[in-house]
């Protein structure tokens, strides 16, 4: 790969390839795609609902989330988003976006114009498929949060979500000997599991003591994936990777 291009598509395309093969000419064609970069603040809206883009965002560094808004103002985090995903790929046919995108750690982002996306799919069909299947990934992923919060206790939904986080980030190379960084504080994972921050302090604290996590500041470490798999009620089949 050409080492000016690795910052801006080297993740995207470790991504892709966890759940779709690409060939040498199509990685070739997504290293050349034109992104322009930038840097956000933490809790700052990337998207917002109403928004009609001509460009798609790509997760270069940190973490973003998509959620909604109650008429009171209550927010619900629908998806996690790591580097190397596009939380709006969606935009790419839907005009109005309904969703908000807001990044949880400080990011660095790279836009791709929609045209320029379009005019890659002219030139390589395939690659049109393996967008889509990230989009039908992303469905997946939400059909499992779903169930995970609207059906498993507390304790299940804090260690399902980690499991995910692990598997996710190690697809892109970005776990260390079971260990991955979590910039995602206790109010934004109540607002992603239907939970209070209280409650999931207790969880977290209950995940500790029983030996299934080890936290350091932002970092966690997994000392028992079979056990926390298990309490978590953990499957992976729902992120369809090619390779586990």
């Amino acid at each position: 790969m050409p080492t000016a291009l690795l910052p801006h598509t080297y993740l995207m395309i470790r991504k892709i390839e966890s759940t779709f093969t690409l060939t040498t000419e199509e990685k070739r064609a997504l290293q050349e795609l034109p992104v322009q970069t930038q840097d956000v603040k933490s809790n700052h809206d990337i998207v917002k609902m109403g928004d009609q883009p001509s460009q798609c965002c790509l997760l270069l560094e940190g973490f973003s989330c998509v959620y909604k808004l109650t008429f009171e103002g209550k927010r619900q985090i629908m998806a996690l988003h790591i580097p190397g995903d596009m939380p709006d790929l969606q935009s790419l046919h839907l005009q109005v976006v309904d969703i908000n995108i807001a990044s949880i750690s400080p990011c660095k982002l790279g836009f791709i114009q929609h045209k320029d996306l379009h005019s890659l799919f002219e030139r390589h069909p395939r690659l049109t498929a393996a967008f889509w299947h990230e989009t039908l990934v992303d469905a997946s992923i939400f059909r499992e949060w779903l169930l995970n919060v609207g059906q498993r206790e507390g304790y299940s939904r804090i260690a399902h979500i980690i499991c995910e986080l692990l598997l996710r980030l190690r697809a892109v190379g970005l776990v260390e000997d079971d260990s991955f960084s979590m910039p995602i504080t206790q109010a934004e994972l109540a607002d992603a599991t239907g939970m209070t921050p209280v409650h999931v302090n207790r969880v977290l604290q209950a995940l500790r003591n029983d030996g299934l996590i080890i936290t350091d500041k932002r970092k966690i470490t997994i000392p028992n994936w079979e056990k926390l798999q298990e309490v978590g009620e953990f499957d992976p089949l729902y992120l369809h990777f090619e390779k586990e």
